[in-house]
């Protein structure tokens, strides 16, 4: 079958283009298929959006290229989990993790969207072997022995050997394929922000785990801006979204605490329902998903994003192999080897921090002093602490590699 590219990517988010300057590299040629206008999510200010890179997911960009080409990021040097009530202060358990502790540098970095799509983006121009296509959907698709048909908004038809869904929690790649999802809402909905503070953050990461939801304190390059994630029960979130930001301020403030001095807002306020959305299956004939195509989850621990990279070095790295073999990318034998490595791995993870969500999300006194007893544990214990540490950093289990800093 003569086709267009020897695979096509659905979705033009960040694992999208990242999934086609991995396969690039391998030797593939590549449509990238986006229903967004180019450059929409590099444009200035600050949205709301940021990331908390892995050390593994840094690793990959690097080899990618596009590490390079990100104006501006913060490491991650130390990270902090307390529990408490807002304005009572945490308590006196806790767990700190230092990156000294390890030999492999930050346990990850802080990076705007705005900064790591327009990074992503430019390398995407320089690439030769990835062919673009902005402000345009995917209508249908239509599987055949030997590739795949998509049918666009403009009219027109791309065919290729592989189609890979990188569409989102409500990706049509999935839904016209007939993949089903499992999943719930949180009843929750995740306020997030950009703060200024008085005194510098020295590149620390705090979570603070309240009875209505997680807070997260994420520092951001220059020493004295944070990025807020702070996750409430939706009926709270809704009545703060309706205060002016001074009002709002107030509401922060206790449970921010005073350890920054006293903060600001820097730019606007935005809000995300929270939801945990698990694909049934990764692959059909001609077709897989990657990202939030295949799995949604909670942002407690910043982890969405690295789990989609996780997916993009591990199915660059399985098709990179068939390529090397002279096998057909497109076939299940090829595909199945991506579903077993990324479904286990990817699901557990979902359902640990959904777990996490529960466990913390309560004002059971019970729970209160067991999660106490856990994380001092855990403080107490220098060889489990550092295990976490290397979880956390990416740099733990089965790791493709890209995320070791090595070519597909």
């Amino acid at each position: 079958m003569q086709t267009d590219s020897d695979i096509a990517i659905v979705g033009g988010g960040l694992n999208g283009p990242a999934l086609a300057l991995a396969l690039a590299g391998a030797g593939f040629s590549v449509t990238l298929i986006d229903a967004g206008p180019a450059g929409a999510r590099g444009q200035a200010g600050f949205d709301g959006r940021a990331y908390s890179l892995a050390a593994a997911s840094q690793k990959l960009l690097t080899v990618l290229g596009v590490w390079e080409q990100v104006a501006e990021s913060q490491p991650i040097l130390d990270v902090v989990a307390s529990q408490g009530r807002a304005g009572e202060g945490a308590s006196p358990f806790f767990l700190h993790f230092d990156h000294a502790e390890l030999d492999d540098g930050p346990m990850g970095w802080m990076v705007e969207d705005r900064h790591l799509s327009a990074a992503l983006s430019t390398v995407l121009d320089a690439t030769p072997a990835i062919r673009r296509i902005n402000d345009t959907a995917v209508t249908g698709q239509d599987i055949g022995p030997a590739g795949v048909a998509l049918s666009l908004s403009s009219g027109t038809t791309i065919t290729a050997r592989l189609a890979v869904g990188c569409d989102g929690r409500r990706s049509g790649v999935a839904e016209r394929a007939g993949i089903h999802r499992s999943g719930w809402s949180y009843e929750q909905t995740a306020l997030v922000c950009a703060v200024t503070h008085e005194h510098p953050h020295q590149g620390a990461a705090h979570q603070f785990f309240m009875p209505g939801g997680p807070l997260a304190i994420l520092p951001l390059p220059g020493g004295h801006r944070s990025s807020i994630v702070w996750s409430l029960p939706t009926r709270d979130a809704e009545a703060l979204k309706l205060l002016d930001d001074a009002a709002f301020l107030e509401v922060l403030r206790p449970a921010f605490g005073d350890f920054l001095g006293d903060i600001a807002l820097a730019g606007g306020r935005f809000s995300y329902p929270l939801s945990l959305s698990l694909a049934d299956h990764y692959i059909r004939p001609r077709l897989a998903l990657a990202g939030d195509a295949a799995h949604g989850v909670h942002p407690l621990a910043g982890q969405g994003l690295n789990i989609g990279l996780r997916d993009v070095a591990a199915l660059a790295e399985v098709l990179a192999e068939a390529h090397r073999r002279g096998e057909d990318p497109g076939t299940l034998p090829v595909l199945g080897r991506y579903e077993r490595w990324r479904r286990f791995d990817a699901t557990a993870l979902a359902l640990g921090m959904d777990g996490m969500n529960r466990l913390f999300s309560n004002g059971n006194p019970l729970l209160a002093a067991m999660r106490g007893a856990g994380m001092g544990m855990v403080q107490a214990l220098p060889p489990l602490r550092r295990a976490f540490m290397r979880e956390a950093a990416g740099l733990g289990g089965d790791t493709p590699r890209l995320l070791r800093g090595l070519p597909a």
